[in-house]
């Protein structure tokens, strides 16, 4: 799985989760959010991004598993690096942009190792859908108040996911010869508070 950035780690301070009675829904910034993946082409590790085009995302601080994750991808908006590859990814054998423009992931448990301290982070078991097939995987989290906020303002939070899966697990199995199965995520994504 891929680790969180250390960096990212420096800047952002984990809040104290106190004084919330109820799930508190968040909205997306969509503009300081993106989907990182990385894979492999001839041996070589290269990096792309999606955008995230919708998110539905819904924080119980009381009761940490009842929170809810709803996220939607744009596959025409995907960027590999190098023009052929992300011309390639969105063809018809592998993520197949035309009939499949959206990538789904929507959550079904939410797990902190340590509800007292979410710096510890936790897990997402949830059901994503690419090129309309269905799979559950399980992604790895971390929630951080966003850098330049005060301690105990929990209005502006971002998240840290990552996760692997196989391509050919979606049916987007193709230029199988020279694109490894294997696909690292590495989701950043900034919310601000919409309750």
């Amino acid at each position: 799985m891929t680790r969180l950035i250390p960096l990212l780690v420096a800047f952002m301070m984990l809040w104290p989760i106190a004084g919330f009675a109820a799930p508190v829904p968040y909205l997306l910034q969509a503009d300081r959010s993106e989907v990182g993946f990385v894979y492999r082409l001839s041996g070589a590790e290269n990096r792309g991004t999606m955008p995230v085009s919708a998110a539905a995302i819904v924080i119980d601080f009381d009761n940490f598993g009842a929170s809810t994750v709803d996220v939607t991808l744009n596959v025409a908006g995907a960027r590999t690096g190098l023009i052929f590859a992300t011309e390639a990814l969105k063809a018809r054998t592998v993520l197949d942009a035309a009939a499949h423009p959206t990538i789904r992931f929507r959550s079904t448990a939410v797990r902190a190792r340590n509800p007292a301290d979410l710096s510890a982070g936790g897990e997402i078991d949830g059901l994503l859908t690419i090129r309309g097939v269905t799979r559950q995987v399980t992604l790895q989290a971390a929630l951080f108040r966003q850098q330049g906020t005060a301690e105990g303002d929990l209005r502006q939070l971002s998240f840290r996911i990552s996760g692997q899966l196989r391509r050919s697990d979606f049916g987007a199995s193709g230029y199988a010869d020279i694109v490894d199965d294997i696909i690292t995520l590495d989701i950043a994504a900034r919310v601000v508070s919409g309750g």
